[in-house]
C-alpha cells in the first residue's frame, strides 16, 4: 500500500487518467457525429454518397490507429502545419486536439457500421409507409428509421465506446500525457515498482470501462425493440 501511494506522491496519475477520460469523452462524441453522417450516406440514394461511405467506412475498419494518429499529428500538423489550437499553443495542446480528431475519426467508422446494422433492424415497411403518407426520404430517415435504428445499435455502439477508451493509448506515441504515458514515465523512473505500476493502470481502466459496460447493457435492455 504505500508503494502505490509513493507512486501517487510522486507521478500526476489522476492528472493521468482525467486526460484519459477527456480525450475519451470528446473522441466519443466526434465518432457519433461523423458516424451517424456516414451511415446515412450508406444508405442514401445517391451512388456517389454511397460509394464515399464504403470507402470511408473500409478505411477506419482495416487500418490500424496508429497510422491514423501518425498521420494527423506529423502529416497534417508538423508537414502540412495545419493547426487546431490557437495561435501561440504548444505542441503539446495540438497533439492533444489531433488525437482527439485521430481517435473520432477512427471509431466513426465502426459507429457507422453500428448505425446501419440498426437501420437494418428497422422493418422496410414502415420506411414505405412513411413515403407512401408523403415524407420526404430526409424526413422518413430522421423521423421514423434513425429513432428505431439508434435503439437496434446500443450494444454495438457501447462496444466501440469501451474499445475507443482503450484506444487512448495510442495516444501516448505522439506525447499526450494520458495513463499509459504516464505509466512509460514510472516505469522509466520507478522500475523497482513493475507490479504496483501496473496494478494502477489495470485498475484505473476497469473502473473507466467497467460502468460503460453496465450502462450500455442497461440501456439496450431497457431499449430493447420487441418485434
Amino acid at each position: 500500500m504505500s508503494e502505490l501511494l509513493e507512486l501517487f506522491n510522486q507521478f500526476h496519475i489522476l492528472d493521468a487518467f482525467w486526460m484519459t477520460i477527456k480525450i475519451s469523452l470528446l473522441g466519443m462524441a466526434g465518432a457519433l457525429v461523423i458516424g451517424i453522417v456516414i451511415a446515412i450516406m450508406r444508405v442514401s440514394p445517391i451512388s456517389v454518397f454511397q460509394i464515399f461511405a464504403k470507402v470511408y467506412v473500409s478505411l477506419c475498419i482495416n487500418l490500424p490507429l496508429t497510422l491514423v494518429v501518425f498521420f494527423a499529428f506529423f502529416v497534417m500538423f508538423l508537414l502540412l502545419g495545419v493547426h487546431l489550437a490557437p495561435p501561440g499553443s504548444r505542441n503539446a495542446t495540438e497533439a492533444f486536439m489531433w488525437g482527439v480528431v485521430a481517435v473520432a475519426v477512427y471509431h466513426s467508422g465502426f459507429v457507422a457500421e453500428a448505425i446501419r446494422s440498426g437501420i437494418n433492424t428497422v422493418p422496410m415497411g414502415q420506411a414505405e409507409a412513411a413515403r407512401a403518407i408523403g415524407l420526404t426520404f430526409g424526413q422518413t430517415l430522421t423521423q421514423v428509421v434513425l429513432p428505431q435504428a439508434m435503439r437496434g445499435a446500443i450494444s454495438p455502439l457501447g462496444t466501440t465506446a469501451n474499445s475507443l477508451v482503450k484506444n487512448t493509448t495510442v495516444l501516448a506515441t505522439i506525447g499526450v500525457a494520458e495513463a499509459s504515458y504516464q505509466m512509460a514515465n514510472m516505469i522509466e523512473f520507478r522500475s523497482d515498482a513493475l507490479y504496483a505500476i501496473f496494478f494502477i493502470m489495470a485498475a484505473g481502466f476497469v473502473i473507466l470501462t467497467l460502468p460503460l459496460n453496465v450502462f450500455f447493457t442497461r440501456l439496450a435492455n431497457r431499449l430493447a425493440v420487441t418485434r
